[in-house]
């Protein structure tokens, strides 16, 4: 029943809908997309509608979270996203993900996370692949990446770690949640992560705001849009 609630929430409901008009100048109708942790498939689908001409790549190593995403990608016809059963970081490998378990006993899929545990309680953890952007994009032959969206819950420094060619190539605007608590768990700091992007010619803009997002000058938890310098 869970497994159900989890299942027909990720098929029939739509969030994250009030950043479209952030979204549009970034990710054209030929577009290619990296969604990184793509979960359950929410920003997977906002992505889809935009890049309609384009490819939609969407990581997910959890099995969990994957099981579901495939259902939704199937039941919404997405025909330009392709699931990719791997987490991102700075090297290939292998890794443990932790998926904690609620008080309720349902899975808290959206809370998976690679590297040291920061929580108490239930844990359900599997081995899952590690690969890097740039491994990934060179093997596909990419000829483009418009936008890297990565929410994976602290591992978003080690995987900006392997994107370098590909930042450094193609320019993309990325999206990221940087909490300085989750990077702690891949042994990174927020301040570090910040100034990395900031040297490699990006400048920050808080997501969620009412008008749009804003710039901002120093280091802070959230969602934060990234566009580089031209």
């Amino acid at each position: 029943m869970r497994y159900a609630a989890h299942l027909w929430k990720a098929c029939a409901y739509d969030h994250h809908r009030e950043i479209l008009p952030m979204l549009h100048p970034l990710i054209p109708a030929d577009g290619v997309v990296l969604d990184v942790g793509a979960h359950a498939g929410q920003f997977a689908k906002l992505f889809a509608s935009l890049a309609t001409r384009g490819r939609v790549y969407a990581f997910e190593p959890g099995s969990y979270a994957r099981s579901i995403l495939t259902r939704v990608v199937r039941w919404r016809r997405l025909a330009n996203v392709e699931i990719v059963a791997t987490g991102l970081g700075d090297a290939p490998g292998q890794a443990r993900l932790a998926m904690p378990i609620k008080r309720s006993g349902a899975y808290g899929f959206g809370l998976s996370h690679l590297g040291g545990a920061d929580r108490t309680g239930p844990m359900r953890t599997e081995t899952v692949e590690i690969g890097t952007i740039d491994a990934f994009v060179r093997a596909r032959a990419l000829r483009r990446v418009d936008f890297i969206k990565a929410d994976v819950e602290g591992w978003e420094g080690r995987m900006l770690a392997g994107a370098q060619e590909t930042l450094e190539r193609f320019r993309p605007a990325l999206m990221l949640e940087l909490i300085g608590s989750h990077l702690a768990r891949a042994g990174d700091e927020l301040e570090a992560v910040w100034t990395s992007l900031e040297r490699f010619g990006y400048r920050p803009y808080l997501v969620g705001a009412k008008d749009g997002p804003h710039a901002i000058s120093a280091p802070q938890d959230g969602e934060i849009l990234w566009r580089p310098d031209r």
